[in-house]
């Protein structure tokens, strides 16, 4: 009885992520209400209650299964055998492709902020340590004698330099760039950050 019970809540669960998912996709973050998952889900209200704490928490598995979705993309088999610096263009054209392509539920990655008494859990932040991890291995071929902990802060420096370009330009900010031009200028920003890394390198050597 205790097993059925537990794989009904947890097709319940699925069915409320999904439709949360789907409406977040559609109409954004913000405009994600309770009532409305649970219409989409077919389930009542408080059936939202009995699968998670509150709306906070279904939004972190929300985000969860995004941030899955987006290292997939980053972390394609066949780019590892290229150079350092292709490694990092390839990976700040695939996020920028995945912000593109999934633009609400990329945003709620970003603009989610559960209430005091509902914190993120550390299992959720820890699920963000991909992002720096995949950029700290090329910039460890580019500048290997670089400390680790002064590489893990530069792979945050450039994953920041990323994300706010693309991010106030998705965001039709008036010192953004147009979309035609954001997907090379990203590039430029790439290929210059590591041509700098190589000539650090090639002087200390």
């Amino acid at each position: 009885m205790a097993g059925r019970r537990e794989e009904k809540r947890e097709d319940l669960k699925a069915r409320l992520m999904e439709a949360a998912r789907e409406r977040i996709a559609r109409d954004g973050l913000g405009n994600l209400r309770a009532r409305d998952i649970t219409q989409d889900a077919g389930c009542a209200l408080g059936g939202l209650y009995t699968a998670f704490t509150d709306l906070a928490e279904l939004v972190i598995h929300v985000n969860s299964s995004t941030l899955k979705a987006l290292e997939a993309r980053l972390t394609l088999p066949e780019a590892r055998d290229k150079s350092p610096t292709d490694r990092l263009r390839n990976l700040a054209q695939g996020y920028l492709a995945f912000a593109v392509e999934h633009r609400n539920l990329w945003k709620a990655l970003f603009d989610h902020f559960p209430p005091d008494t509902s914190p993120t859990p550390q299992w959720h932040l820890d699920e963000h340590l991909f992002l720096m991890d995949v950029i700290a291995e090329p910039l460890a071929e580019l500048q290997p004698d670089m400390p680790p902990e002064d590489r893990a802060i530069r792979a945050r420096t450039l994953f920041g330099a990323v994300h706010g370009v693309v991010s106030i330009s998705l965001e039709g900010r008036f010192v953004g760039l147009p979309l035609e031009r954001l997907a090379r200028e990203v590039d430029e920003l790439v290929v210059t950050i590591a041509a700098g890394a190589e000539r650090r390198r090639e002087a200390d050597a």
